[in-house]
């Protein structure tokens, strides 16, 4: 299957970066190369960009969608929250702009192999790095009651978590769970009927927990957005595209933390602390997609995008 990924919000993403010609640019989530591909045109020949990813499928396909520029390109098969070793191995002391565009690309969820789909009956999967030996399968198979309903609870959102992590021991207690289909007939079954009409597809959220869970989405951009924002040059933007609410609190609130990083007791009059702001969030209000995005993409419908900005020194 041909990797295919729409950008979402790519112009507005692409603007945010304030791109220098001759600057060096990460996109830490490099995917089939949209973001990276608009960068590259608007690089000089002394411009550079390093794209990072950890899906194979997404190295070979953005190797190829970014071949007319290999020259000022270095793609590194990795996961962004290495991205200081990254940079080191590159060679480099500072950065003009990163890129982050979060979540599960389109062709990862088109791509019925991947197991990340509850649309179609596959394989549990979900990796994001397929060189990784646990899967979506251990998950749902392995982990105990409490910690699947803490997961679906805290990553999914999902207010019948308690009941769908009941099931979903039950089942497995009688056979395996193997498939997305099984365990999509399991949580349908946790979910009342008259709560499921209307509301999407009732796997929804506890698939998109699964993953989360698996591929430890929130704690590697946690554990990263400090380290990015260390390695801007003064002037340098980090522009972070989320697609739901967990992942939009945690760059909003380090984004904060950066700009007013103070510890002070309210009360102090002036600051004691010694802690200086890293530099300034760009986007009080993050940008959203456009009528016209929407229309053209739904996948965008839930996308938001904060950029910061590194202080001049």
């Amino acid at each position: 299957m041909e990797f295919k990924h729409k950008s979402v919000l790519l112009d507005e993403t692409i603007d945010s970066l304030n791109i220098k010609p001759d600057g060096i640019y990460v996109d830490g989530t490099l995917g089939g190369g949209g973001h990276s591909l608009e960068i590259c045109k608007r690089l000089s020949d002394k411009g550079r960009l390093i794209g990072i990813d950890q899906d194979l499928d997404a190295i070979a396909a953005a190797t190829e969608r970014l071949k007319d520029y290999k020259d000022r390109v270095t793609i590194v098969h990795s996961n962004y929250q290495d991205i200081d070793a990254v940079l080191k191995n590159c060679s480099v002391s500072g950065v003009d702009g990163i890129v982050l565009d979060l979540g599960v690309s389109s062709y990862q969820l088109d791509n019925v192999e991947r197991g990340f789909t509850y649309r179609e009956d596959t394989p549990l999967d979900m990796r994001m790095n397929q060189e990784s030996t646990m899967t979506a399968k251990d998950i749902v198979n392995e982990y105990s009651e409490m910690e699947l309903y803490h997961v679906i609870r805290d990553y999914g959102e999902d207010s019948f978590a308690k009941n769908i992590a009941k099931h979903i021991v039950k089942a497995r207690q009688e056979q395996v769970i193997e498939t997305t289909g099984q365990l999509n007939e399991i949580i349908k079954a946790a979910i009342p009927a008259k709560v499921r009409q209307g509301q999407g597809h009732p796997s929804k959220k506890t698939f998109q927990a699964i993953r989360i869970e698996l591929n430890h989405e929130l704690d590697v951009l946690e554990n990263s957005l400090d380290t990015m924002i260390s390695w801007l040059n003064p002037g340098g933007r980090l522009s972070v595209i989320t697609f739901h609410s967990l992942e939009d609190r945690i760059v909003k609130t380090i984004f904060k933390r950066n700009m007013n990083p103070c510890t002070c007791p309210p009360e102090f009059p002036v600051c004691v602390c010694g802690k200086k702001p890293t530099g300034k969030v760009i986007t009080r209000k993050p940008i959203v997609p456009s009528e016209q995005e929407l229309a053209e993409n739904s996948r965008a419908k839930s996308s938001k995008l904060r950029v910061f900005e590194k202080a001049d020194v």
